[in-house]
């Protein structure tokens, strides 16, 4: 087990997962995954969730170390996704005086994922209840769809910490090396995207309670300049652009609308755009150009006709913005084609039932490679993106 200092009653026993290929079966992870618990020790010993099945028994080792010899009486369980509640069962069945801690939906869920008996062991707590185990006192929010209808988060009045569910969470074990936000963003915004206004009411709660950390159940526990990580979170779960910039994702069968893509990145740099990124939606990770989508202020969607239609990733770009409550930028279409381009046509009518969008003309129509004529209208939309 990691030296993960919390404080000195309540321990880390989470557990790192490098082996993970994808993150609920499609998120890249490079570098792996962080499963989080903690237990509270005073008077009472209380369990803060559990871990994903597939390192039940390490996590299982470092709740004993911390326990040394002593027994649970409580289990909180904050969520019921398996990556945090696989190991409820196993915790349950070897400490089976432990109470079960949860909200009504908790209890609607839990005998669908376990077959362990709850008669006389559950404890359902409602908004702003609390709990004490002595010198701790855990007071439980709901937090409906961050990212599950049944999570709630906790506060500890002594120590001012949150237990904060998935909120604040991030990929990434808590051995790698790499900035907070890139891949807290990416993490977020593919997870909880699609529930802002979710997001917006759990912050309101958040802003009544003196915190002083935050113990998220994925990623780094979160100790100094909480108003940065809580500051970052407002403005994702308002749909705001976080920096100014452009985001191209293009979609090309044989390389030329990627040529026009890159065309278009060079043109916008030379004019000074801020920033100018680009995705190539065959091979980049479908996850990171979500984030920068929602990351920047601008987007550019550059894609070949295909069957009379849109080439597929594209497609599935768009499906994964609209599923994800895309919003508020601006955006603009170029589309290739060789006899009968209609991809800008068909971006443009999944585009217009996202709200608050400011299409950017002109559309850039390409037949099949760029010539002078495209160049002049890519010039035009540049002037256009960055007015």
């Amino acid at each position: 087990m990691k030296d993960i200092i919390v404080t000195d009653t309540i321990k880390y026993i989470g557990v790192d997962d490098h082996d993970i290929d994808l993150f609920e079966s499609q998120y890249i992870v490079p570098n792996g995954v962080s499963y989080n618990s903690y237990v509270i020790l005073d008077e009472k010993v209380a369990v803060m969730d559990t871990v994903d099945k597939r390192k039940t028994e390490e996590w299982m080792a470092n709740l004993e170390a911390a326990l040394d010899g002593r027994a649970v009486d409580y289990i909180v369980v904050s969520h019921m996704e398996p990556d945090h509640a696989a190991s409820l069962q196993a915790l349950a069945e070897k400490y089976p005086q432990a109470q079960i801690v949860g909200n009504a939906k908790t209890f609607n869920m839990i005998p669908q994922f376990f077959t362990f008996d709850l008669e006389g062991r559950q404890v359902v707590v409602k908004e702003g209840e609390t709990l004490s185990l002595g010198v701790h006192t855990l007071q439980f929010f709901m937090a409906p769809m961050v990212h599950w209808p049944e999570v709630m988060v906790a506060y500890e009045q002594s120590e001012k910490i949150l237990f904060s569910a998935d909120g604040f969470g991030k990929f990434g074990a808590l051995d790698a090396e790499e900035d907070w936000a890139c891949e807290a963003r990416r993490y977020y915004f593919n997870i909880c995207g699609k529930y802002g206004v979710q997001v917006q009411a759990l912050l309101k709660k958040a802003a009544t309670l003196d915190i002083q950390m935050i113990c998220p159940l994925h990623g780094p526990i979160l100790k100094e300049d909480l108003g940065y990580y809580i500051g970052l979170y407002d403005t994702w779960s308002k749909y705001e652009p976080e920096n100014e910039g452009i985001l191209i994702a293009y979609a090309s069968i044989h390389g030329n609308t990627a040529e026009a893509a890159k065309k278009l990145a060079s043109i916008l740099e030379e004019k000074g755009a801020p920033k100018v990124a680009v995705a190539d939606l065959s091979r980049d990770d479908m996850a990171e150009a979500i984030e920068d989508a929602f990351r920047y202020d601008r987007l550019v969607l550059a894609a070949a006709t295909y069957d009379g239609g849109i080439f597929p990733c594209m497609e599935d770009f768009l499906h994964h913005l609209k599923a994800k409550n895309y919003q508020k930028r601006k955006v603009a279409f170029m589309e290739n084609g060789s006899w009968a381009p209609t991809a800008a046509k068909q971006m443009k009518a999944i585009v217009e039932g996202f709200k608050n969008m400011e299409v950017v003309e002109p559309v850039v129509t390409i037949k099949s490679t760029m010539k002078d004529d495209t160049v002049k209208a890519m010039e035009e939309l540049a002037d256009n993106l960055l007015a």
